[in-house]
């Protein structure tokens, strides 16, 4: 049974085997976490195509006569001021992943923080009234690695005061969690509530 460090104290507690006892998919967890950042991804870009430029669209000289080349439309992409031949243009980047694969990956991204090591566990309560400074030496004493992710429940304000502004520390709601921001993270915090929500979401 894995068993991670409470913060802030001296003992340890038991993580459930059923979120931290599955084994590393690296395939898996490469998928669903490549598709969780180009989730984030804004994808609203945008060129004016030739059709789109503000620009006239008479000819710039006549077909014949001038002993110039024939020319049509100022707003070809080939002159200078003309529109984009293969610019972007507004989008979506998500990729669909199936609801048992990404549960499946994300316990094999928590799994990875028992077998390191580096998943501590959070008593919200001690951080009722938001103190960095107590927040800084916990992670001082626990000796983290940063970068350092710390999950929190929506309503443990307090705690996520105290954490978010110290460097390196990246604190995020247990609801928007995902396997690239827990399998990028060097240290793992979780709250115990953070920690009931997730056995409930990935059982």
């Amino acid at each position: 049974m894995a068993k991670a460090t409470v913060l802030g104290k001296t003992t340890k507690a038991e993580l459930p085997k059923e979120l931290f006892g599955e084994p590393f998919h690296h395939s898996l967890v490469h998928e669903t976490a490549r598709a969780d950042l180009a989730a984030r991804r804004q994808g609203t870009a945008s060129t004016l195509r030739r059709g789109e430029v503000s620009m006239t669209g008479a000819k710039a000289w006549r077909q014949k006569g001038s002993g110039r080349a024939r020319v049509g439309a100022l707003s070809s992409p080939t002159r200078f001021g003309g529109g984009v031949a293969f610019g972007p243009k507004p989008r979506h980047y998500t990729v669909k992943v199936n609801r048992k694969a990404r549960r499946k990956a994300l316990r094999s991204a928590l799994s990875t923080h028992a077998e390191r090591d580096s998943v501590a566990l959070l008593d919200a309560g001690t951080f009722a009234t938001p103190s960095t400074k107590t927040a800084a030496e916990a992670l001082e004493k626990w000796g983290a690695k940063r970068a350092t992710l710390v999950v929190l429940a929506p309503d443990e304000g307090g705690a996520a005061k105290s954490f978010r502004n110290i460097p390196r520390v990246q604190v995020a709601e247990v609801s928007a969690v995902g396997v690239a921001d827990v399998i990028g993270a060097a240290s793992l915090i979780l709250s115990e509530a953070a920690l009931a929500t997730l056995k409930e979401r990935l059982a």
